[in-house]
């Protein structure tokens, strides 16, 4: 593989946005067995931006839950472009603590523009929906790998990534707020999105420095798309690592530890001159 340490931001969101780039549908077949997805939040109905299930993973007993984008128009309305309402955090949550019942480690997939905004999805509590889910998963009582698959967009994907380990594949972004959204509020001008995208420090590697992500899963060359079973087997390459890490720990020192991640996340600078 080429080094693309140096490759801005903005060329990185060509590669994630890439017609044929895989989804979490073309992943989970890949990496684990005997894949059982279920629905519902039991509250208000099935979100088809967010999928989850119980799987095997090389003979270990997983819970993956994972944000789905579409690979044509048909898909992509029916997971709502990749863009989660309330009631798939919701379902999230409910897979999440089922996880924790049944000691199962969660495996969570993420790869969202950011969370729907629409006024339905306010009504039915997207912000609440959201805010449970950080502040649940970082609780849970059992591992939880989460893993960046392409666009890891503001508090739709943060609600996804409370957890004990945060990979990134190595073309994937993550950010408050999406390139485009950053360069409507600052410049109110969107088509400056990779101008914005190449200013905000959100590629893996910049996170890596800025110690919010932890690994770099390498992809195939040109991006996944040129080679996914490559991709696939580099992603469950880090899955057994990062579980094989975090299984062996107990209780206290793994919800210590998660804690004490996102307490050490940021810079700071006191320039009082």
């Amino acid at each position: 593989m080429s080094d693309t340490t140096n490759l801005p931001a903005s060329k990185r969101l060509e590669i994630i946005r890439t017609k044929g780039r895989p989804t979490a549908r073309d992943y989970i077949p890949l990496i684990f067995d005997d894949f059982f997805e279920m629905h519902g939040d039991r509250l208000y109905g099935d979100d088809g931006a967010i999928m989850g299930g119980v799987a095997y993973f090389r003979g270990l007993p997983v819970t993956v839950i994972a944000q789905v984008k579409g690979r044509n128009l048909e898909e992509n309305q029916a997971c709502n472009f990749g863009m989660p309402h309330p009631e798939g955090y919701r379902k999230a949550l409910r897979l999440a603590h089922q996880a924790e019942k049944f000691h199962r480690p969660i495996i969570c997939l993420v790869d969202t523009s950011g969370a729907f905004c629409g006024v339905e999805a306010e009504k039915r509590g997207q912000g609440e929906a959201i805010a449970r889910s950080i502040m649940e998963f970082m609780e849970v009582k059992t591992p939880v790998i989460s893993i960046i698959m392409g666009e890891g967009g503001s508090g739709g994907a943060l609600a996804m990534c409370v957890g004990d380990e945060l990979a990134m594949l190595e073309n994937a972004i993550y950010s408050v707020i999406s390139p485009r959204g950053f360069a409507s509020i600052l410049w109110k001008d969107a088509s400056r999105e990779n101008e914005a995208a190449d200013i905000m420090h959100i590629t893996a590697h910049d996170l890596v420095d800025l110690k919010v992500c932890d690994y770099i899963i390498e992809e195939s060359e040109g991006g996944a798309h040129t080679d996914p079973e490559l991709t696939a087997e580099n992603i469950s390459d880090y899955i057994f690592a990062a579980l094989k890490r975090n299984l062996q720990k107990g209780l206290d020192e793994m919800l210590n530890g998660r804690y004490n991640r996102f307490r050490a996340i940021g810079q700071v600078q006191n320039d009082l001159s």
